[in-house]
Parts: structure tokens; sequence; C-alpha cells
């Protein structure tokens, strides 16, 4: 048994989710998703059972591609946030009706199997080739079943398409230089490359572009908060939950280790830009009036810190990043559906037109204060622990990057709890607002339970990521 496995699962289940029909097509993709997440948990035993659940194969000979799955911890870490969200969110879903709905869970289940492509390429063009596949399904997601108005959303949409395609064609440029000086795209060669200073330079820059978008890390971070508010929420979900750990991953797993010499040099500069991004997405995010672009500029200032701790070159930092990664993935995915959830009822996203929940609704008023907590690391929630090795690391690197990154805490906390006395305090709304109904109960719960133990007992995804992360700085400092 390996990993390929849960790409079949993925894959197949798409095809079946459209040609089962619009009836049963939501019912059929969750279905699917939790068998890929059975199968991934059992492939997670074996792989800590010392079993090889990796994958390598000749596919084309000129030029040289494998399909090649690396399955180490890392990998599988990110497998498990994909496999684990994806039900969820699917499953969140299920308060809403879509037109052409075969087609849109189909979407769903491809763009899982992308990504989890994504995650597991041990090829560079297979690892291309995923990471693009990735971008087809949320551009029509997003692009038909979006909010506001057509026009607008659809300049959004083209947008973000355009500036990931351009950021990765650079990226794919430095693959084929890479493949022409070492003769395969196969991760382990690329690393034992011998390049120039000046050709990690530009190898470093060509992924960095692709990288800073998708992430996304600022001035590269335009697309995103109408993208987000435009989306569906299955589609934001999607996108800051899974997709944009895309590129925080890809950063760890092929930036730095085949650019290291840049990645010392030029260490302080993308630091920099990471607390930018902190510092900016938390200030933005205070005057936002809507609920889903609060919540998208917060999501900036948090993958900012996270990028911070990738740049820091230390076992620390990458795996405080790795952490706050999965962390980021469940909060994240969390409050974007405790906004969908208060649409529903409401249907505004203006937060001056909401308050006065609690009293209507004191259960769901519960599970979103946790969700908030949750979101500016409050100790004990899982968010904490990653944002304290995160920002330790960064201490070691300077102090002042860590008071800087720390604002990302103060500030949040500021315009979190503040958006929380707003939309959920108060004297109660004139709209009713009935109390969260199973469904929504059951996808709140499983990521509060998430949260709560991982902050609490976050050994399992520690021991799982540390020998990979390890693997990695081997490599980077070799150079």
């Amino acid at each position: 048994m390996n990993v390929s496995l849960i790409l079949i699962i993925l894959l197949v289940g798409a095809f079946a989710t459209y040609v089962v029909g619009d009836k049963l097509a939501s019912k059929v993709a969750l279905f699917f998703s939790l068998a890929a997440l059975g199968c991934s948990v059992v492939l997670l035993n074996h792989f800590l059972a010392g079993e090889n659940i990796s994958l390598m194969n000749a596919w084309i000979t000129q030029p040289k591609i494998s399909f090649a799955l690396n399955a180490d911890g890392l990998a599988i870490a990110m497998l498990l946030l994909t496999v684990a969200l994806t039900p969820i969110i699917i499953f969140s879903s299920f308060g809403n009706e879509y037109k052409n709905a075969k087609a849109f869970y189909a979407l769903i289940l491809f763009m899982a199997f992308a990504m989890t492509g994504t995650f597991l390429a041990a090829d560079g063009l297979l690892y291309y080739i995923f990471w693009e596949l990735a971008l087809i399904p949320i551009y029509f997601i997003a692009l038909i079943w979006g909010n506001g108005d057509a026009e607008e959303r659809r300049k959004a949409v083209v947008k973000f398409f355009i500036y990931t395609l351009a950021g990765s064609l650079f990226m794919l440029i430095a693959f084929i230089y890479l493949y022409q000086k070492a003769g395969s795209f196969l991760i382990d060669d690329l690393y034992k490359l011998n390049l120039s200073a000046t050709e990690q330079l530009w190898i470093f820059l060509a992924f960095f572009l692709a990288y800073a978008i998708k992430i996304p890390i600022i001035p590269f971070h335009t697309w995103q908060a109408n993208v987000y508010q435009k989306a569906p929420t299955v589609g934001t979900m999607l996108l800051s939950g899974i997709m944009l750990k895309m590129g925080l991953y890809s950063v760890i797993r092929w930036q730095l280790p085949i650019a290291p010499l840049a990645a010392k040099e030029y260490m302080n500069i993308f630091i920099a830009l990471g607390i930018a991004g902190v510092i900016y997405g938390s200030i933005v995010a205070i005057r936002q009036k809507d609920l889903k672009k609060l919540l998208a500029y917060s999501s900036l200032a948090h993958v900012g810190l996270i990028a911070a701790g990738t740049y820091t070159l230390t076992i620390d930092g990458l795996r405080g990043a790795v952490l706050q990664m999965i962390a980021h993935g469940f909060v994240v995915v969390g409050l974007f559906f405790a906004a969908e959830i208060i649409f529903r009822r409401f249907a505004t996203r203006e937060i001056s037109e909401m308050g006065g929940i609690r009293i209507q609704s004191p259960k769901f008023t519960s599970m979103f204060l946790i969700l908030v907590l949750a979101s500016v690391a409050l100790p004990s929630t899982f968010n904490f622990v990653g944002e304290f090795t995160v920002l330790y690391s960064l201490s070691q690197i300077n102090i002042w990057f860590a008071v800087l990154g720390g604002t990302t805490i103060i500030l949040g906390a500021y315009y979190m709890l503040k958006m929380f006395q707003n939309v959920m305090l108060g004297e109660a709304n004139t709209k009713t607002f009935s109390d969260v109904t199973i469904n929504e109960g059951i996808s709140l719960v499983a990521i509060i339970a998430v949260l709560l133990f991982f902050g609490f007992y976050p050994k399992p995804i520690t021991d799982l990521i540390t020998p990979s992360l390890e693997t990695i700085l081997n490599v980077i400092n070799k150079n």
C-alpha cells in the first residue's frame, strides 16, 4: 500500500460525484472524502510502523520524468490536513443549495486531489503539474458559484488566476534550468546540485515569486481579500485552509534546500517581508466593515508570521511554521464557516447589521468565541503552540523580529474581540437567529476538538514532522 491510493480515491471520487447527478452529489463527495481520510490514517499507521509508503515509478523517458511521491513525516502532515479539512468543508456546505451541484462537488474533490499531489510530489515537473491543476477548480468555483456582482467577481477571479499563473511560469523556468544541470527532476537529485551563489539567487527568486503570490506575502497580496470575499464560503475555506499552505510548504520543501546560499544571504529581507504582512494585515483588518474581508486580512497577518518562521532557517522556525500551518488551516475554516452560518440567517456580511446573536443562540456564541480565542493564540489552543515556537525562533535571529511579529497577538486580539463584541453581543437583533443545526454543530465541534486537543498535546504532530525538517535543514546547512 502506498500514498497513490489517496490520489486515486479523490480522483475517482471527483468523477463519481459528477456522474451520479445533482441530487446525490454532496453525499457521494462526502463519502469519498471520508474514504480518503480513513485510508490516510491507515497509511499513517504503516508509516509509523516503519513501512515505506512512498512511490517511485518511471513515467516519461525524454525528458526524464518520474511519477514519484514522497511520504515523509512533513508530507504526511500536510496530506492529513488536506483530507481532514475536505470532508469538513463538504459537510459544512450541506446548508446551502448549489446549481449544478454535481460539478460543484466534483471540483472540490478534484482540487483536493491536486493539492494532495502537490504535497506528495517528489519530481519537480510532477509537482508543477499538480500545482497548476489546483488552480483550475478554484477558478471555476469562485467564478460560477461566487458572491456579489458577476462582473466584479469575474475581475477578481481573473486577476487571481493571471497572477498565480504568471508567478508559476517563473518557477517552471527554474525547474527547466535545474533539469539541465541535474539531468533529472527528482527532488533528491536537485538537492545534490552544486549551484553557484548567483545561480541560487535567481532560482530562489523564481520560486519566491510563485510562492509569494500563492501564500500571499506583501506586496503580492492584492488579489487575496477580493477573491476571499467574492468566492463562495466553500471556495474561501479551500483557499485559506489548504491552498495557501501549498506555498508555505513549498518554501520548506523546494526553495530553501535547493537555493540555501541565497536563503542565508537574504534571510533578514524575507523575514522582514513576512513581518510586514503581519502588521499590514492586522491594521487593515481593524478597519474592515465586512466580516469576510476582516477574516481575509486576519489570515494575511497570520500567514505573514508563518512565512517569517520558515525563513529563519532554524529547526524551531520550521517546526513552528508547520504547526501553525495546520492550526491556521483549522481555525480559519472554522471562522469562515461561522461567518457563513451568520449569513444564512441574517443575509448580510456587514458587521454593523449584526449583534445580539448571543441572546438568541448561546451555543453558537460559545463555539464562535472558542474559534476567536484560538485565532488570537490563547494558551491551550493549537495556534498558541505554533505562534510561540515561531516567535521564539525569530528572537534567536533578532529580538526585534520577535517583538514586531508579536504584534499579531496584540492587534489580533484587538480586532477579533472587537468583531466578536459587535457581531455577537448587544441587544437582541430584530432578525431571527435560529440555533445551529446538527450539521453545523458537528462541523464546528470537529474543528474545535482538533484545536483544543493539539493545543494541549501537540507531541504527535511534532514527532511526525521533526525528522523530515531536520533532514531538510541538513541539506540547507551542507552549503
